[in-house]
């Protein structure tokens, strides 16, 4: 596995992708919205990329993030090759999960998150292109 991105929310995707983009050369790569979210994912050199998380909608899990804990990470996504074993293994550690099955993310990928309380307080994203 490697780090696929790091998901960020924010009230404002194109204040802060303007602001990576000078900061760390990471031009946009791929923009899209749905299930009320706005995701931008900046591309850094070596195939990573920060996922901007912006609400559209009132009630979204990402507003409702932004309302208690304010904008920053919200999450570490790790690209796998194989989703499913990814999330046997979790299982066999024990790990919670908060997607039992893959369900569909951005850019057409496959995503699966682990629970928070299991993970070091980290939420952990499994993501197969």
């Amino acid at each position: 596995m490697h780090v696929d991105h790091i998901g960020v929310a924010t009230a404002d995707a194109d204040a802060l992708a303007s602001l990576y983009g000078t900061l760390f050369d990471a031009p946009v790569a791929h923009e899209e919205a749905f299930d009320g979210l706005r995701f931008v994912f900046l591309e850094l050199d070596g195939g990573s990329y920060f996922e901007l998380l912006e609400p559209v909608d009132d009630d979204t899990q990402i507003g409702g993030y932004l309302d208690r804990e304010g904008p920053g990470i919200h999450h570490v996504a790790l690209a796998t090759e194989d989703i499913d074993a990814a999330l046997e293994t979790a299982r066999g550690a024990g790990v919670e999960l908060i997607d039992e099955e893959p369900r569909a993310g951005a850019w057409g990928h496959d995503i699966a998150f682990l629970h928070p309380t299991d993970t070091g307080g980290a939420l952990v994203e499994f993501v197969e292109h």
